[in-house]
Order: C-alpha cells, then structure tokens, then sequence
C-alpha cells in the first residue's frame, strides 16, 4: 500500500475514507430502521484531529503542523484501526508520515481491563518500517491509571527501535456544571530502553483539554500539552529531544 500511493494522496484517502464511513454510519444510525447497526456486536468509530507538533513518547517526529486520522472497528473485544499522519507544511527536515494499522484486545471487567496488541508502523517516504506489540493493564478507579509495556521488534536497518517502552498514564474528566462539556486531565511518565535510542530515558507528559459533544454521535475535543524528555532521550548525543507545548483539535465520532 505504501508503494502505490504517495504520501499526500495516502492522507487524503484516509480523510476520505473517515468521513464516508461517518456519514455512512450516521446516516443509519439516524433512520428509524436502524436495527441493523443498532442490533450488532460491530461498532465504528473514527477521528480526524490537526495538532501543531507530532510528539510521540517524548520524541519529535515532526515540528510542523500534522493532519492526523483514524478508523476502528470492533467486536467482541477486538479492535481493528489504520491511523495515518501527515506533514502539512513539509517546511522541518523530519520524514514523518505515517500509516499505522493494529490489532487489539481488551478484556474488562468492573475492576480492572487487561489488553493485549500489535502494531505495524510504516513510513513511505523513507520506505521505513516497525513492528511491536504491547500488554496493558488498567484499573477502574479514580484517575484511571493504566500500565503499559511495549516491545519494538523491528530491525533498525529497516527503520525499527528494537527496545521497550513502558508507560504509566493517569487521566481524570470533570464536568462542567450541567452541560456535556467536560474538562479532560491527563498525565504520563514514561521510560524508555534503548527504544530509537543508545540507552535509557523517558518522557513525562501533561495534557489539558476539551470534550464537547456535538450531537450524539460527533464530539469535539481541543486540547494543549507539554512533552518534558529526561536521561538519554534528552542527551545532544543520543535522542536529543527538547521540552515543548502541542495542541490541536479533534473530531471524534463513536457509534
């Protein structure tokens, strides 16, 4: 897939794609003959967000502003996604683009989730790719912490980290008095072995934000982040990252 489109018009299909099946599902999810979407075990759900940065574990994979978006499907605790991102201004010398496609499940229960999953990375302009997959482990209580390892098989000749990522997440809502709208916390400490990097590091990450829902179906979510990397991922000789704010905006649709 990657060999036959080029990057612009890879992005462009995705954001079409995105919006078809929006209108498509929404559509019949307004009719009154609605049971055949109403009654499946399938759900959709798509996003298409424009962020200022793409900021990814503490690295950054692109300083220009980014298209980005996602489709997925699930069923009986299976997710299938393709999510893409896309350089808006090609002015950084970062060959970002992306497409992405994954496998997840997730089992819950009142208590606690338990996840498992695989990720295939793919970089057409540098005709880059990366495998990895990951377990996680979350728990229902307040500020929802969720713990995730990841492993990076990829051979790095080929454009993979061939290290671990594990990652603590915390994430709270408040609603905003009588209205829908709630106010969206979040927050991350990450470490990193020898994941795109010589050594070790990691990330911390705080992000505020948004959730305001449109209709039913659509919600838009703006937020504002701030990425502070520490130990080798920050070092001049091996991941060289800096501090640095992103936002953007989202529109979500979840059936």
């Amino acid at each position: 897939m990657c060999k036959v489109f080029n990057k612009k018009g890879l992005g462009v299909l995705l954001m079409i794609v995105s919006l078809l099946m929006l209108g498509k599902v929404g559509n019949v999810y307004a009719g009154e003959e609605s049971g055949i979407l109403q009654d499946s075990p399938v759900g959709v759900s798509a996003d298409i967000a424009i962020n200022s940065k793409y900021i990814w574990r503490g690295f950054t994979l692109d300083d220009d502003p980014v298209m980005q978006q996602g489709i997925y499907v699930s069923f009986y605790g299976f997710t299938l996604s393709v999510w893409s991102s896309l350089d808006m201004k090609g002015k950084d010398d970062l060959d970002s683009d992306e497409v992405d496609y994954g496998v997840d499940y997730t089992y819950e229960t009142d208590k606690f989730s338990l996840s498992a999953g695989h990720t295939s990375y793919n970089f057409p302009e540098i005709d880059g790719k990366s495998r990895e997959y990951y377990l996680g482990l979350g728990l229902n209580i307040p500020l929802s912490p969720t713990l995730t390892w990841y492993h990076d098989y990829g051979k790095e000749e080929k454009g993979g980290g061939n290290g671990d990522y594990t990652v603590l997440s915390l994430s709270h809502s408040i609603a905003l008095g009588t209205s829908p709208v709630t106010l969206d916390l979040s927050g991350s400490v990450g470490y990193n072995n020898k994941l795109f990097i010589e050594g070790k590091g990691g990330d911390y990450n705080v992000g505020i934000g948004l959730s305001i829902p449109l209709t039913e179906n659509f919600t838009l979510s703006p937020n504002i982040n701030y990425s502070v990397p520490f130990g080798d991922l920050k070092k001049s000789s091996d991941g060289d990252q800096e501090e640095k704010f992103y936002g953007g905006i989202t529109l979500s649709f979840n059936f």
